[in-house]
C-alpha cells in the first residue's frame, strides 16, 4: 500500500522523482572579540557583502523577469535596509566581527518581526535567506541553495527564498514540496509561474530521505513515498489525460453550455506579457504596478517612465480588457518616500489607497501616466484602487481619476471585509469590483498569508471567504456591474468553476494556470457550477466544501 502524506497543493501537475533537499544553511558564526582597530575594516567588509548579496539579487531578478523580478528586488532592498546596516556596524563597533555582527542583527530583526505579529512576519524566510547568502559571502563558504545534480529530481527544503525559486530550471527541478509557505506565498505564485508542480505546508517535509522516490500531486497536496508501478501509472495517466484536455482547449473561456467566463491574466510587468499572449489570455485582470516603484525606494519613476512601461502592456492586448492596479505600497512592499517605518502593524495601517491618499502627487503622476499611454490605442483600460474599505475610499479613488483626465472605468479591490459587505455601497462610485482573494481571506481570518502554521485559514476553499466572494457578486448583478476575481483563487480549476457559480463575470490568474482553469470550465454547464457552489457554501471548513463541490460536478 502506497504511504501518503498531505500537504497544499499550490501548482498543478505530477512529478515522479528521487528528494534531493535544499543546501545546508550557513552556520552561526563564532562570537569573537576583535581589536577596535579592526573595527573600521570589518565595517567595509559587512558593507561590501550587503552591496554584493544586494546586486546578486537584483541580477537574478533581471534574469527572471515578471513577478520574479519584483519580489528579489524587494528582497535587495531588504539586504540594503539603512536601520540593519546601522545595526551591524554598532555591532561591529563595539567589538563583534563582520559575520556575527550581521548574523546578530538579523536575528534581532527576525525576532522583532515574527513576535509583534506583523504582515511583515510573512517574510522572514525572506530575511533568513538575505542573512545566510551575506554570512555566507564574509565567510568564504558556498551560497545555500539548489542542490547540484545532473538528474531531475523532486527538490525539498524548510522553505524556498524567492531566489532559488525565480530560477529554476524546470527540466532538473521535477517538482519542490516545502515544510512552510502557504498558497499565497511568494515560491508557490513563482511556481505557478514556472509551471512547477508544487506542494507546501507538509509536515515533516524535512525528514523525508535523501534519494526516497516520492510522486507529488501538485493539485491535490499529496505526496506519495515510494509509489506502486500501479500508482505511477495511475497518477502519469491522469497527467496524460490533463494534458489532452488542455490541448483540446482553446478559445474564450465559456462553460459547457456558452456563459461566457472571460479568462484574463494576473501580471508583474511587461515581462510577463508574452506567457500571458500565449496561453490565450482575454485580456490581463491585474496589472501590478509595483515593479516600477521598486527600482528606486526613496523615489517615485517619472512620468515618462512610467508611459513606456504601461503602453508596452496596453499594446499587447488590442481591443482587450486590461485592468490595472494603481500602486498597492505599504505592508511587506515599503517605499522609503511613501510608507512609514514605525508603524506598529504596517498591515492595518496605512497601504495601499491609503498611502496613496495621503500622496496625492504620486497617485495624480500615476493616473496621468496611465491616461497617456492609453492614447489612440483601441485597448479597454480599466483602472483600480487596492485596500478599498468602503464608499468614501471608493468616492476619493475616482474623484482622483477624473481630475486626472483618465477615460477609463474605474473599479475597487475587495480584499477588505466591509468592502464585500457593504459591496452596493462602494458600487456607487465606481463601475467594476475586483476580489483580491489573499488578502481577503488574510483580513477574515486574521491569518498572515505567508505563515505556514495558519495556512488552514488562507485556503480560498473556506466556506466563509466564499460567502463574501457571493455578497459582492450579488451586489454587482444587482447593480448591473461586474464583479471579477483576480486572486489565487481563480487559479484553481475546481474552484473556478464554483467562483462562476457564486456569480464571478471574469478570472484573472498566471498564465500558467489558463489551460486548466479554460478546460475545467468547459466540461460543465452554468448551471452545474451553481449548484456546486451552493454545495461548497453549505460546508462547514474548506475540505468539505472542496469535497462537495466535486461530488456535485462528478456526479456523485
Amino acid at each position: 500500500m502506497d504511504t501518503t502524506l498531505r500537504g497544499v497543493g499550490v501548482s498543478h501537475g505530477v512529478a515522479i522523482g528521487e528528494v534531493r533537499h535544499m543546501g545546508t544553511a550557513v552556520l552561526e558564526p563564532p562570537a569573537k572579540q576583535i581589536p577596535a582597530e579592526d573595527a573600521e575594516r570589518e565595517q567595509g567588509r559587512a558593507r561590501q557583502a550587503v552591496e554584493a548579496v544586494a546586486a546578486d539579487l537584483t541580477a537574478r531578478g533581471n534574469l527572471a523577469g515578471g513577478e520574479a523580478q519584483a519580489v528579489l528586488e524587494a528582497q535587495a532592498m531588504m539586504a540594503q535596509d539603512p536601520e540593519l546596516q546601522a545595526d551591524v556596524e554598532r555591532r561591529i563597533a563595539v567589538g563583534s566581527s563582520a559575520e556575527r555582527a550581521v548574523y546578530d542583527a538579523f536575528a534581532s530583526y527576525r525576532e522583532l518581526l515574527a513576535n509583534a505579529g506583523e504582515y511583515l512576519a510573512g517574510r522572514v524566510a525572506d530575511l533568513d535567506d538575505v542573512r545566510n547568502r551575506v554570512v555566507a559571502r564574509l565567510l568564504g563558504v558556498p551560497m545555500p541553495g539548489v542542490p547540484d545534480s545532473d538528474e531531475p529530481y523532486v527538490l525539498v527544503a524548510r522553505d524556498l527564498a524567492p531566489a532559488d525559486t525565480a530560477l529554476l530550471d524546470p527540466t532538473l527541478v521535477l517538482g519542490f514540496v516545502t515544510e512552510e509557505g502557504g498558497p499565497t506565498s511568494h515560491s508557490a505564485i513563482l511556481a505557478r509561474a514556472l509551471g512547477v508542480p508544487a506542494v507546501v505546508a507538509l509536515p515533516g517535509a524535512g525528514e523525508l530521505a535523501e534519494g526516497t522516490l516520492i510522486a507529488v500531486d501538485g493539485s491535490s497536496g499529496e505526496i506519495f513515498l515510494n509509489p506502486s508501478d500501479e500508482k505511477k501509472a495511475e497518477l502519469e495517466a491522469a497527467a496524460a489525460g490533463r494534458r489532452a484536455a488542455l490541448a483540446a482547449s482553446t478559445g474564450p473561456g465559456a462553460t459547457a453550455d456558452g456563459h461566457k467566463v472571460p479568462l484574463l491574466a494576473n501580471i508583474g510587468g511587461p515581462a510577463d506579457v508574452a506567457a500571458a499572449v500565449e496561453a490565450g489570455a482575454e485580456g490581463v485582470g491585474l496589472f501590478r504596478t509595483e515593479f516600477l516603484f521598486l527600482d528606486d525606494s526613496k523615489n517615485a519613476p517619472s512620468e515618462e517612465k512610467q508611459v513606456t512601461a504601461y503602453r508596452q502592456v496596453l499594446e499587447a492586448f488590442p481591443e482587450g480588457r486590461v485592468v490595472v492596479r494603481v500602486l498597492d505600497a505599504g505592508a511587506d512592499k515599503p517605499l522609503d518616500f511613501l510608507t512609514p517605518a514605525d508603524e506598529p502593524n504596517p498591515a492595518l495601517g496605512v497601504r495601499g489607497l491609503r498611502t496613496l491618499l495621503d500622496h496625492p502627487a504620486v497617485l495624480r503622476t500615476q493616473l496621468t501616466a496611465l491616461a497617456k499611454a492609453a492614447e489612440g490605442l483601441p485597448v479597454h483600460l480599466e483602472v483600480m484602487a487596492p485596500m478599498v474599505a468602503d464608499r468614501a475610499d471608493a468616492k476619493a479613488f475616482a474623484d482622483a481619476c477624473r481630475e486626472a483626465g483618465l477615460r477609463a472605468k474605474f473599479g475597487a479591490m475587495v480584499e477588505i471585509p466591509s468592502a464585500a459587505l457593504r459591496a452596493r455601497s462602494v458600487l456607487q462610485e465606481v463601475e467594476f469590483l475586483s476580489l483580491g482573494t489573499n488578502d481577503l481571506a488574510q483580513y477574515t481570518f486574521a491569518a498572515d498569508r505567508q505563515v505556514g502554521a495558519v495556512s488552514r485559514l488562507q485556503d480560498p476553499w473556506q466556506p466563509a471567504l466564499l460567502d463574501l466572494v457571493a455578497l459582492s457578486a450579488e451586489a454587482a448583478k444587482a447593480e448591473g456591474k461586474s464583479c471579477g476575481v483576480c486572486g489565487e483563487a481563480a487559479s484553481d480549476p475546481l474552484l473556478a468553476c464554483v467562483l462562476t457559480g457564486l456569480g464571478v463575470t471574469s478570472l484573472s490568474m498566471g498564465a500558467a494556470s489558463l489551460p486548466y482553469v479554460r478546460a475545467s470550465l468547459a466540461k460543465f454547464t452554468l448551471a452545474q457550477c451553481e449548484r456546486a457552489a451552493a454545495a461548497a457554501r453549505a460546508a462547514d471548513s474548506a475540505e468539505d466544501a472542496r469535497n462537495a463541490a466535486q461530488a456535485v460536478l462528478s456526479g456523485e
